[in-house]
């Protein structure tokens, strides 16, 4: 019948029988322990409804092997099967629910009963970030996600397209004097003297480091961006809205361009000479093992750095500035335009970006591209290569050797780069944060709300 003890003096004798069978078993397994009473052994069998393992590693020596028990592990596994598949009966359907299964599953209710708080736990975990993301808005952890992979997305594929047009361009900073004729002049001699397959060298490395590049810049930007708003309020926030874009372009490039760098290195050093290696694959582990970690990979960071980061600054403060600028002549409200003109904006402010960005970053463009030549800038460190690099070359060549090139190329590059970033972001549901003045904001609640009426 049913017990009449509240739960937790059922809780009290179910602890006090669990101690009772395991100082019972444990003296009669200690050897000399002397010998186990058998009413005794039986009682708390009985009581407790266990059942001995038969792979227990029992000792001869023990008294459960002793005459003057009666019973050996075998028998006592025997007689208490009945009682304890009459508790996994009643305990089935609640074990079902749960996930657990005694009888299958060989676990005790202990250990059942530390996977049931531990899930218990990780549910409370899922809400609670899920509150979390809640709180966040619509930008929380997800936002930065999907602007990660939209970056990563829409680099990689500009890139990826633009690899000849790449490989003409460092070919003419690299060998000026043998390209003196301009671009369309640079392709024809490419292909005429090395086959087509030439404006392609160098293109896994080129989507690779791309990709990783842009999962950080733009996913990167974003969270910077946001976060910097976030602390600075509504109203600080858009008075400072460039500081901002070129705080958070320089914190989320320079992150980016530590991931970037061996693999921008592997593909100059294929570009630069075509027989060199095959592909990345083979020639990133030569490049390593002739020239090591740094040497090989890292020797153009800090002109990589001089490269991406003014870079990266003027292209998503011109874009930011130039489309808000863009909104404001066709006196169209950036979060309520189509998503066409959104396009539409985004392409032709990184159109002006683009330019922009080119013409800053151009010298240490130009500085990269010539340090990964083999014995450029002569020996020793890293800074007195590029100081070498730079007297030899002359400013005004580091300024305009590829230019005209490198804008043309950089400009559509940036244009289609935001265009597909912002398309992408929309497939994935998301939306690029945009600022938005506070005194514009109010001036439409308040033009929305009802004028109060006239007391007669």
């Amino acid at each position: 019948g049913k017990s009449s003890q509240t739960p937790s003096l059922q809780g009290h004798c179910g602890a006090m029988r669990g101690l009772s069978l395991l100082l019972v078993l444990g003296w009669g397994l200690l050897p000399g322990s002397g010998t186990a009473p058998q009413a005794t052994l039986r009682r708390t069998v009985r009581t407790t409804g266990a059942v001995m393992p038969k792979a227990l590693p029992l000792r001869r020596e023990s008294p459960l092997w002793h005459r003057s028990t009666g019973i050996g592990p075998r028998e006592l596994a025997t007689r208490t099967d009945r009682v304890q598949l009459k508790r996994q009966k009643t305990m089935a359907v609640g074990n079902a629910e749960r996930g657990f299964d005694y009888r299958h599953n060989g676990i005790t209710r202990e250990a059942a009963a530390i996977v049931s708080l531990t899930r218990q736990l990780l549910s409370s975990m899922r809400l609670t970030f899920r509150q979390a993301e809640k709180e966040a808005g619509a930008y929380g952890l997800m936002h930065y996600l999907k602007g990660a992979l939209a970056g990563g997305l829409c680099c990689a594929l500009t890139h990826g397209a633009m690899c000849p047009f790449d490989v003409v361009k460092t070919r003419i900073q690299l060998e000026a004097d043998k390209f003196t004729s301009g671009v369309i002049n640079a392709f024809g001699q490419i292909v005429k003297n090395e086959g087509m397959g030439a404006l392609t060298t160098g293109l896994g490395a080129t989507v690779i480091g791309y990709f990783v590049q842009g999962w950080f810049k733009f996913g990167g930007v974003e969270f910077f961006k946001i976060n910097f708003a976030r602390s600075l309020g509504e109203r600080r926030a858009w008075k400072n809205r460039i500081p901002i874009y070129l705080g958070a372009a320089a914190c989320a490039e320079f992150i980016a361009d530590i991931f970037l760098c061996p693999l921008e290195a592997t593909r100059i050093r294929l570009v630069s000479n075509p027989e060199y290696a095959s592909g990345l694959l083979t020639a990133m582990p030569k490049i390593l093992a002739e020239e090591g970690l740094i040497n090989g990979f890292y020797s153009g960071f800090a002109p990589i750095l001089l490269k991406q980061i003014p870079y990266t600054m003027a292209k998503f403060a011109v874009q930011g500035w130039a489309a808000e600028k863009i909104y404001r002549m066709f006196r169209m409200d950036s979060q309520k335009a189509s998503k066409s003109k959104q396009l539409g904006v985004s392409l032709a402010a990184g159109v002006l970006a683009g330019v922009a960005a080119a013409i800053i970053s151009h010298p240490a463009d130009t500085l990269l591209s010539l340090i990964n030549k083999d014995g450029a800038g002569g020996t020793g460190p890293i800074l007195t290569r590029l100081f070498n690099l730079a007297k030899e070359t002359g400013f005004v060549n580091l300024c305009l050797t590829g230019l005209a090139a490198r804008c043309v190329m950089i400009s559509f590059l940036t244009a289609a780069q935001f265009g597909l970033f912002d398309a992408f972001m929309a497939l994935t549901g998301a939306q690029k944060f945009k600022f938005k003045n506070p005194d514009e904001k109010n001036s439409d609640e308040s033009s929305k709300s009802p004028k109060p009426q006239p007391q007669s």
